[in-house]
């Protein structure tokens, strides 16, 4: 599965949660017995907004959800049905030249998008939720003495990685793959993209190696992988789908939702979550630093942003480093 407009592939999963991808994910979420408890968060840029619920019915018995709605992009081919077919339009203001309306177009060109994490944690409530963000400066004893012990700490599972890696998940879903254990990886779309326009493109390479979490593990041995997500990766997303390479904005971000290495591909026009500077390492430039200096990313200090209530960032407050 893949990270709405923050989904970002964000599929922690806690300790006890089903391994394999089965249990709840079996059956249709019952929408209809969702029980608002409180909005987590809106975004007006993103158009969407994600809600906090329980699922009070018998299935449910008051457990947890996170819906998140977001409206989807136009998409050309409907643009004339939109405006011509059962469309109402209500006449908001006119001065001059220049009015505004309300268009109601029929529910079949009135999609949302609906993203469900059920049952949901309270980690995941959290997640979407409204907070403070601040940026921290971790060099190379930062990431030793807090980072690293907060990481090894953690019970993060990214069995849902192993599931594609592995073919018991999303094969169906997979654009290409390089199967060589060592430099090899899986290219899958992002949950984020629903595929039905190029606008909001999202795909995500998922290494076959289990041993690099993220981008302060590699070095120039890691070189030939890299390069082959690069290369491959583009190849593949303008076989497949008509973009070109120069076309789409490869990175890898720091700190990654998922500690196993994955490289995000999106369209360089899509405003994704998570493509701004302080998280994101473009690909090329990563290659290049390693080519440069094998230890690069070992010794420079990186700057990201923690939200206030997350356990990495108290860690730093207590280190005397927030």
């Amino acid at each position: 599965m893949a990270e709405g407009p923050q989904p970002k592939r964000k599929r922690e999963e806690e300790k006890g949660e089903d391994k394999d991808g089965a249990g709840a994910a079996a059956a249709p979420f019952p929408l209809a017995e969702l029980r608002l408890r409180r909005v987590l968060r809106e975004s007006a840029r993103d158009k969407a907004v994600f809600l906090h619920g329980q699922v009070s019915g018998p299935s449910g018995d008051g457990a947890d959800a996170v819906v998140i709605l977001e409206k989807t992009p136009f998409q050309e081919e409907k643009l004339l049905d939109l405006l011509k077919k059962h469309t109402k339009l209500e006449l908001q203001m006119r001065n001059d030249i220049y009015s505004t309306y309300h268009l109601y177009p029929p529910p079949e060109l009135n999609e949302i998008k609906t993203t469900v994490v059920y049952p949901a944690t309270e980690k995941h409530i959290q997640k979407y939720l409204r907070q403070e963000v601040h940026l921290i400066r971790e060099t190379r004893q930062d990431y030793e003495s807090v980072t690293l012990p907060f990481i090894q700490s953690q019970s993060f599972s990214v069995q849902w990685v192993y599931n594609i890696l592995e073919k018991k998940a999303e094969a169906d879903r997979v654009v290409h793959e390089n199967p060589d254990p060592r430099d090899g990886f899986v290219l899958v779309p992002d949950f984020k993209w629903n595929q039905n326009q190029l606008d909001d493109l999202y795909l995500i390479a998922l290494v076959h190696r289990r041993d690099v979490k993220s981008l302060r593990d590699l070095t120039a041995e890691h070189l030939p992988l890299l390069r082959n997500i690069a290369r491959e990766g583009k190849e593949a997303v303008t076989k497949r789908f008509g973009v070109p390479g120069s076309q789409l904005r490869v990175y890898l971000h720091y700190q990654p939702s998922y500690y196993h290495l994955h490289v995000h591909f999106t369209a360089l026009g899509y405003d994704a979550p998570g493509s701004s500077v302080e998280r994101a390492h473009l690909l090329a430039d990563v290659i290049d630093n390693l080519a440069t200096d094998s230890s690069y990313y070992q010794k420079r200090a990186l700057t990201f942003a923690l939200r206030a209530d997350e356990p990495l960032f108290k860690k730093f407050q207590e280190a005397g480093r927030a």
